[in-house]
């Protein structure tokens, strides 16, 4: 598989931000009711802040002017009570607008929880864990100021602007143009800033995903860097990583910033226009003290909003990067999916044909690789089929594609007489048991961890699958049995313990096609006498198939595929293949001789 690894950036293809917006506001859009008071909300502050400097202007030019102190008070008792309703309003949207923005960001992290386990093997293989969580959790987080934004901040200060436009050229045309004089600057200034933006936003991004990739990597194979006493190399590597890290969140911050520099030249341009104008062009013949007041507060109220809009603006080029981030994995459509006609597998007797089948990793790539080419075979229900060969020859490929976990490029796989692709995955996926040498064991007890094979087993069910793959024994032992805490990946455990359970986690499944993958290679002898019993248990009355590279265990299997070359080199029960002595007969005795 072509791997993306934390040494390399995230490939991102280049996405229409408009379209970006258009799905967040999607998810903005399920709360239309809500999203309505709020900005009944905000219209009320909108409203009070826009007549606020009318009131100003009133008061200087009727009431101070004239020395009329009672009506001077009564304006200022209205003036109060409007500014406690707009203090009120503020508080109830900014209370309402977090409980949407939460409810939504958990919609999206399910959204894309969801849609990642839709996805294929190739996609997980082909990225590190890291990165696909930073997208989960830091990506989706980095979303909520926007999504809050989007209403309290772009509505309300896009009104206010356009408000405080309308009322500035009712009053006075012309010092309306001299206080706005500056806009197309300020539009070019931003344009310019956000490009630049933009890509660095992007960069920091992928490598906080670098950085996030390593760090689980890292402490998931603790123990090994330990073992080998490679602190040090691990210490440089996470240093440059760091650093990396830190150089692009800097370099994007320093383009960030200039968004505030350009705003404040053009306000402070404007209002020097302002007073130009009023005071030296127009004079107060023609521009009363109280106009010229409120066109200063007004000003002050354009320029503001722009403040905050164009604090929105970097906001959202911070972090449109992340839903880009989202969003590309949410439009990464699933390889395996059911087609529109498939009907459901009925319960089946575990017949499996391979009809010339071929199969390709990264087809259409530099790394290609073929592993299959026409490969057609037949078992028969309740049959046990053993796979070995080399390393790398297919057999894990083979199983794999019975589940289809991978679709084949050419051939047919039927399971019954049933072609895989035209029934139901679930359907097909629910009637077979896979058991894997790294068989992950949850945080949970005992019974947790059998019971997922089964959720709804009851207790007797549990017990019995326990204890026909002899695992009932050592639970007992346990401090509380099977009521007794787990760790994840089963820490403090042994090896062959773990296996157990997860053999009765398979045992209580009743699949009808198993499918054992080196499943006892991390077993110790005394342990495998123990299991091996229950495995016969577990393959009596199924379809088998078993890997593995320990041919002493594979004895009692009714066929062994030597698979090699692309294909099955010979096949038969271990006596007629040791007495053709071919390429079973040679893997044999030199496992043996290595034994011996």
């Amino acid at each position: 598989m072509a791997v993306n690894s934390f040494r390399e950036d995230e490939y991102m293809k280049n996405t229409d931000k408009k379209k970006i917006l258009r799905r967040l506001f999607a998810y903005l859009m399920e709360y239309k009711g809500i999203l309505l008071a709020v900005l009944l909300c905000m219209g009320v502050t909108v409203a009070i802040s826009l007549i606020n400097p009318l009131l100003i202007e009133e008061a200087i030019d009727n009431y101070i002017a004239n020395g009329d102190l009672p009506g001077l008070f009564q304006l200022g008792i209205f003036a109060l009570i409007l500014n406690i309703i707009f203090i009120i309003m503020v508080k109830v949207r900014m209370y309402v607008m977090s409980i949407v923005s939460n409810k939504i960001l958990l919609r999206i992290r399910q959204d894309l929880y969801e849609h990642i386990q839709t996805l294929s093997f190739s996609f997980f293989d082909s990225r590190p864990t890291g990165k696909i969580l930073a997208r989960i959790i830091g990506d989706v987080n980095s979303l909520k100021d926007v999504l809050v934004n989007m209403v309290t901040t772009l509505i309300p200060e896009f009104v206010t602007v356009v408000g405080v436009v309308v009322i500035m050229v009712v009053k006075d045309w012309r010092l309306a143009l001299a206080s706005l004089s500056t806009i197309p600057i300020m539009m070019v200034g931003i344009w310019l800033v956000q490009r630049a933006s933009h890509k660095r936003w992007q960069l920091f991004r992928k490598k906080s995903s670098n950085l996030n990739a390593y760090v689980h990597e890292d402490i998931a194979g603790m123990n090994v860097v330990q073992s080998f006493g490679a602190e040090e190399e691990t210490r440089e590597i996470f240093g440059k990583l760091t650093d990396e890290h830190r150089d692009a969140f800097v370099d994007a911050v320093i383009y960030a910033d200039m968004f505030g520099p350009v705003i404040d030249f053009c306000w402070g341009i404007g209002a020097m226009m302002l007073y130009l104008i009023g005071i030296r062009v127009l004079g107060f013949e023609m521009v009363s003290v109280g106009l010229l007041v409120a066109f200063g507060t007004y000003i002050n109220m354009f320029w503001n909003p722009i403040m905050n809009l164009s604090n929105f603006y970097n906001s959202l080029v911070t972090n449109l990067t992340a839903a880009e981030r989202i969003f590309d994995i949410l439009d990464t459509e699933a390889e395996i999916v059911d087609a529109s006609d498939v009907e459901e597998l009925p319960d089946v007797k575990g017949k499996v044909e391979f009809s010339h089948v071929c199969f390709t990793y990264d087809r259409g790539t530099p790394a290609e690789t073929k592993v299959l080419n026409d490969v057609s075979f037949t078992v028969e229900p309740g049959e046990t089929i053993a796979l070995v060969g080399p390393t790398g020859a297919g057999k894990t490929t083979i199983v794999n594609l019975i589940s289809r976990f991978y679709d084949i490029e050419e051939g047919v796989i039927s399971v019954d007489g049933y072609d895989l692709t035209k029934i139901s995955i679930e359907s097909l996926r629910k009637q077979m048991g896979v058991m894997t040498q790294d068989n992950f064991i949850f945080h949970g007890t005992v019974r947790d961890n059998i019971l997922y094979g089964k959720l709804d087993a009851t207790e007797k069910e549990v017990i019995a699958a326990a204890k026909a793959v002899n695992a009932h024994d050592f639970i007992m032992k346990m401090e509380k049995g099977y009521d007794t805490e787990l760790k994840e990946h089963g820490a403090g455990l042994s090896i062959g313990q773990r296996q157990l359970i997860a053999f009765a986690r398979t045992m209580i499944s009743m699949p009808k096609i198993l499918i054992l993958d080196e499943a006892t290679s991390s077993i110790d002898t005394h342990t495998e006498i123990l299991v091996q019993k229950g495995i016969e248990a577990l393959l009596s009355g199924r379809t088998s198939f078993v890997i593995a590279h320990r041919l002493s265990t594979i004895q009692n299997a009714d066929r062994i595929f030597v698979i090699d070359q692309g294909g099955i080199l010979e096949q038969g029960s271990p006596a007629e293949l040791m007495e053709k002595k071919g390429a079973y007969y040679k893997l044999y005795m030199k496992q043996f001789e290595g034994v011996a």
